[in-house]
């Protein structure tokens, strides 16, 4: 058997070759810098690689310059405070971060990991530093920070989009109702994507006032402009027809004219109207597919005003709508929510229920707008999580009497 049977390589000269490559052509020409200096820090030995990137002679630093003498003012005081003291403690400090100044004046990002060697005797003799271009990781960094900040910018200009944008969905005040107390409370989720819930309050012909509460599917840009579209359809509907059940059956037709086929738009309204008397007011409520309202009653107790057979709106081209007639007297106060409440999470993946939600108003009443809206808006705050918006409405009649 000769002697490069079992050994394939020995039998290739080059790689023979690459075997007999002295340790100091391995030392000068590495890959990295090698720095040797006495304990004061006077450059002993230090290698072609770091003179080429530094462009100095050999001559011009060994025994005549000192390690901080290639450092920045920064760095000469990083290592007086931190460096030399570490390396007479401890004896080693690595994954050091510094400039080196290079003849030219130029600025040489590095890292540094740096030994003590003893004598035999345990006396320090020596500190062998070693050095990493750290340029292109420097320009990384600097990449990455450049990116960091457009997407902080950009993020900042998705926020304020989405404010404004939350904003004009909304009305900025509710109007004042004579002998009514009215309150609301907008939730947002998340504060760079507009959810699609929505609410308004307002003025119809003579005496009667028009009120809806709704929630669009999706979020962002688009479930914004149906919620939009949904809003002033609605009051337009109003002042044409005072049927609440007729607003919401025109929404319906809007919605299937404009979003059909491949991406439909549907949401859930509430919409009423009431009318102020001297005993209190008449409510009329039609509901297309929303939770249900809460009457928080003068006497006590709290109970869902069930409108059974309201479809989604949008849904489908020729949605059945429903109503419910009541009237709402002194101390009576109504509620109208969006899902967001009803699916919040209480702890952990547990929901919080509209039977929970019953049973967390009942002992509220009798009781305001404000009052009520206050409570929720609490509750919701100790809730573990609420994943969708949730917009709140509520009307109340003082309880010291009826309507002007």
């Amino acid at each position: 058997m000769g002697p490069s049977d079992g050994d394939p390589d020995a039998a290739n000269p080059a790689f023979s070759a690459l075997l007999e490559d002295s340790a100091e052509d391995l030392y000068e020409h590495a890959p990295c810098g090698y720095l040797s200096t006495l304990m004061d820090g006077t450059i002993a030995k230090i290698n072609t690689t770091l003179l080429d990137w530094l462009g100095y002679r050999r001559d011009e630093l060994v025994g005549r310059r000192r390690f901080t003498d290639l450092l920045s003012v920064g760095g000469r005081i990083y290592h007086e405070t931190h460096i030399a003291p570490t390396l007479r403690m401890h004896g080693e400090i690595g994954g050091l971060a510094l400039e080196l100044k290079a003849a030219n004046g130029t600025r040489l990002p590095v890292l540094v990991t740096s030994v003590v060697k003893t004598g035999a005797d345990g006396t320090a003799q020596l500190i062998r530093t070693t050095i990493f271009d750290a340029r292109d990781r420097r320009a990384y960094e600097q990449e990455l920070l450049r990116a960091r900040q457009d997407a902080d910018r950009e993020r900042d200009r998705v926020l304020k989009l989405a404010t404004i944008l939350r904003r004009t969905l909304l009305p900025p005040t509710l109007p004042t109702i004579p002998g009514m107390d009215v309150a609301a409370y907008y939730h947002t989720a998340s504060v760079d994507e507009v959810g699609g819930d929505f609410y308004d309050l307002f003025p119809l012909a003579g005496d009667t006032w028009g009120f809806f509460l709704g929630d669009v599917s999706g979020k962002g840009a688009p479930a914004a402009a149906v919620t939009s579209l949904a809003r002033y359809t609605l009051r337009a509907a109003a002042a044409s027809d005072p049927d609440p059940v007729a607003a919401l059956a025109i929404l319906n037709t809007v919605l299937n004219h404009e979003y059909h086929g491949i991406d439909p738009r549907f949401c859930t309204v509430i919409y009423g109207q009431l009318t102020p008397d001297i005993k209190g007011c008449r409510v009329v409520l039609a509901s297309g597919g929303h939770p249900p309202a809460v009457l928080l009653s003068a006497t006590g107790g709290a109970r869902f005003l069930d409108i059974p057979g309201g479809q989604l709106v949008g849904a489908l081209p020729d949605a059945h709508f429903a109503s419910v007639e009541f009237r709402l007297g002194p101390g009576d106060t109504l509620l109208l929510y969006t899902d967001g409440l009803t699916e919040a999470r209480t702890t952990g993946s547990v929901r919080h229920s509209e039977e929970e939600l019953l049973n967390f108003l009942g002992p509220l009443a009798p009781t305001t707008a404000p009052a009520v809206v206050t409570a929720v808006t609490d509750l919701l705050a100790r809730f573990d999580g609420v994943d969708d918006d949730t917009a709140l409405l509520a009307l109340s009649i003082p309880p010291s009497g009826g309507m002007p």
